[in-house]
């Protein structure tokens, strides 16, 4: 049988261009409650940018995005395309956590108010459920000791384990992550791999872009490959690893094992 649920996340022939730059040329992917979604490819293949648009960072021109079978309202069209509801775009946000590359942890707050400043803030949750909340989140992640800390204090790996107890103090529907261990030096970054394999261990719906094809391979449900702005080929990790079809594919993977 079908499953009747909507996916949490759905993109249907989505567009994006800056200016006369096409960098998403009709890309549509779907992520189920507890799917791990990665998406691979060369630098500019537009995996960032698919991420961003999906959690309403950019606009784009044309095609839809639905947050539990929930369409995104727009108004305009093409290059003048934006959200309508404003307070749509907020739910959305808040419901797809994003966990960015270089961190963005704010340097003038305690790694503890870090991940406790948007369900406060934002949602208006109770402090004090909060803080329980945020301390467990930390040493969920391997940081509970660094509570009292500030960013600079910490590892790239500890800012990024940071990074990612704020995005699930949010207690989201899904977990968006733009090249998490990009920025990391190889040590550091195994920290931060641990904790994406827990939290697909979990059940968590996930959707990574990653330039780490182990990580890909280990933790995904679904693998979809994006060269210049179009889904090449997509499928199990089995399959676009082990065997992959597309010479484009064949051609990416032995240059990442190369280098």
């Amino acid at each position: 049988m079908t499953d009747p649920t909507p996916p949490v996340l759905e993109i249907r022939d989505l567009h994006k261009s800056y200016g006369a730059l096409e960098v998403l040329k009709g890309v549509s992917l779907a992520a189920q409650k507890g799917d791990v979604v990665s998406l691979i490819g060369s630098s500019g293949s537009g995996k960032s940018t698919l991420l961003r648009c999906a959690n309403l960072l950019e606009d784009s021109q044309q095609g839809d995005i639905l947050f539990e079978g929930e369409p995104v309202s727009w108004r305009g069209i093409g290059p003048n395309r934006q959200p309508a509801d404003r307070k749509q775009v907020t739910r959305i946000r808040t419901n797809l956590s994003m966990v960015f590359q270089q961190f963005n942890l704010w340097a003038h707050m305690t790694i503890l108010q870090n991940v406790m400043e948007a369900p406060v803030s934002v949602l208006g949750e109770d402090r004090a459920e909060v803080e329980t909340r945020a301390r467990a989140l930390l040493d969920k992640v391997g940081i509970g000791d660094k509570a009292d800390a500030w960013p600079a204090q910490l590892s790239g790996g500890q800012q990024q384990r940071a990074a990612i107890a704020r995005a699930l103090a949010m207690q989201p529907r899904a977990l968006l992550f733009d090249e998490p261990t990009s920025a990391l030096d190889p040590e550091l970054e195994q920290e931060v791999v641990r904790v994406i394999k827990a939290l697909a261990e979990e059940g968590r719906t996930m959707i990574i872009v990653t330039h780490d094809m182990r990580l890909a391979a280990d933790v995904s449900d679904h693998v979809i490959f994006l060269h210049q702005g179009l889904i090449e080929e997509e499928g199990p990790p089995d399959a676009l690893f082990g065997a992959p079809r597309s010479e484009r594919l064949q051609q990416f993977l032995s240059a990442t094992v190369a280098a």
